[in-house]
Order: structure tokens, then C-alpha cells, then sequence
């Protein structure tokens, strides 16, 4: 089948709902410098964590399809609501349509990987958006992989507006955040390890750390997708030989761009030239 985008090489694809996709880029970043990258978030339609599996699984084929079209061979997900709601269909039902030699990743499943090497009694705690909890995509991605484990999950709702509206160091989030830590905890008091299923998340990391019990373990997701990326193109030398390497970083918002420009300080405490584009 010829494929529907042009087959010249290209940079690697980044896709969020809004900001939140910035720390997997950075965690990308800093361990693969030289690949050339194309930052898309969606932050007009944000957030997605509270839309039903349906209206996520359009708007995250909107957007694949558009940094396709912009040259990606090799898309990352960097949210973890498209890759609970959408990853799956677009691998099986668009792909195939579009460009078989084409790729789409996830940020779940480079964790579920490495989780049952981080906790030392097998109970795993998750902290995310009310989506991928209900999905139940780490549940079920871990499990595949260590049936062994105990998987308890908490949505913190109120958690991404904090991030977003630059509250994060507020003493109004240590109550949002002490919360639910403490049901975490209440639910399953032995859990020793958390995953952090929102790439927003660590940036409310001094306070996740204030309120965990000593010897609890955070995993933020970011290196372990970094590793999984670059495990996978040394395993895939045809994708890789696409990607292209002049060390470039292009950000697009589907919202204002100097509103985005704004918000992206405070994931990567840098200023960035930022393109508005449209998905529909």
C-alpha cells in the first residue's frame, strides 16, 4: 500500500492534550540530543483526562495524523490518557490504512516494563487523571508482565489545574496533594512504589515527596520513556535511519501561542518559539 505522507526522513513526533507531554520531551531530550523533535499539544481541547474513550481516541488521531503529515515517522504519546484511550485503535486501525512502516508508542507501557524492578514488596500505587484510572490500562499492562503485583489506583482530579494555573508551590496544593496520597495509602498501606500516570505530575513533586511515608519510591515517568525510545530504535534501524538528527525542537499549541509560551516555563524553565496550529 503507498503510503498516504511523504517518505522523506523526519523529525520525532512528541503528542499531548497540553503541557504535561513537556516532561517526557525533556526526559527524551536529555538522553537523545541529536534527534530532531516536533512538540504538539492539543491544549485548546484539554484536558482529556475526564472525556469519554471515543472523543480522546478522534482528537489523538487528529493529531497523529497531522505530525505525520508534518513528517514524524515515529510518534510518542506522551500522555498517558491518549495511550490508556486511544494508542491501541490507532495502532490496529489506522496504521494500517495510513502507513504500515509508521509508528505510534505510549507512555504506559515503557513503566509497566520496569515497575516490578522498582518495588521491593509488589504493591504498586498510581496516581493519574480520573481516564486512566478508570481505563485501567497500567492495571491491565502490568499484569501482563508481572501477574505478581497488586495494583491500586487513585484519580486526582484537581492535581493538572494546579500544575497549569502555576500553583504548584501553593500552600493550597498541599492540601489537594496530602489527600490523595492518604487515600492511596488508606486503600493499600503496604504500597511501597508509586507510579506517577500523569507526565504533569512531577512537577508536584516536592510536595508528593513531603507527604509519602520514608522508603516509599515516586516514578516519574520520563527516563524510563527516554530508555524505552532509545532501546527501540537501536532495535529498529529501519525506523531510526528516518528519524532525522540536526538537534532542532519545534513546539506547536492548538490554543494561543503566547498562552503556551507562558505555561511551558514552568515544565521546562526556558522560554520557546511556538506555532499555532489547527487539528480539524
Amino acid at each position: 500500500m503507498t503510503s498516504q505522507f511523504s517518505s522523506a526522513p523526519g523529525p520525532i513526533g512528541i503528542f499531548d492534550s497540553g503541557y504535561g507531554g513537556l516532561t517526557i520531551l525533556h526526559g527524551i531530550r536529555q538522553l537523545l540530543p541529536d534527534y530532531d523533535y516536533v512538540y504538539l499539544g492539543d491544549n485548546a481541547r484539554a484536558p482529556y483526562g475526564p472525556r469519554s474513550f471515543d472523543i480522546v481516541y478522534e482528537f489523538t488521531r487528529q493529531a497523529v495524523r497531522k505530525l505525520f503529515e508534518m513528517g514524524c515517522h515515529l510518534v510518542i504519546l506522551g500522555c498517558n490518557t491518549a495511550s490508556a484511550k486511544a494508542l491501541r485503535t490507532i495502532q490496529t486501525n489506522d496504521l494500517p490504512g495510513w502507513d504500515a512502516t509508521r509508528r505510534v508508542l505510549g507512555v504506559i507501557r515503557p513503566t509497566a516494563e520496569v515497575i516490578g524492578h522498582l518495588t521491593r514488596n509488589n504493591h504498586v500505587g498510581l496516581l493519574a487523571t480520573e481516564g486512566t484510572v478508570r481505563s485501567h490500562s497500567y492495571d491491565l499492562e502490568i499484569k501482563k508482565l508481572w501477574p505478581e503485583l497488586t495494583v491500586t489506583g487513585v484519580a486526582c482530579p484537581f492535581w493538572v489545574p494546579l500544575i497549569e494555573y502555576n500553583e504548584a508551590d501553593s500552600p493550597g496544593a498541599d492540601y489537594f496533594v496530602k489527600k490523595r496520597i492518604d487515600e492511596l495509602m488508606r486503600m493499600d498501606p503496604m504500597v511501597d512504589t508509586i507510579i506517577l500516570g500523569c507526565t504533569h505530575y512531577p512537577i508536584l513533586m516536592p510536595k508528593i515527596l513531603k507527604y509519602v511515608q520514608p522508603g516509599v519510591r515516586i516514578v516519574p515517568q520520563g527516563e524510563y520513556v527516554a530508555d524505552s525510545l532509545k532501546n527501540y530504535l537501536e532495535r529498529h534501524p529501519e525506523l531510526e535511519s528516518r528519524c532525522t538528527r540536526k538537534g532542532t525542537c519545534r513546539y506547536y499549541t492548538t490554543e494561543n501561542a503566547e498562552k503556551f509560551t507562558e505555561s511551558a516555563r514552568i515544565f521546562l524553565r526556558q522560554d520557546v518559539n511556538v506555532e499555532h496550529i489547527d487539528l480539524e
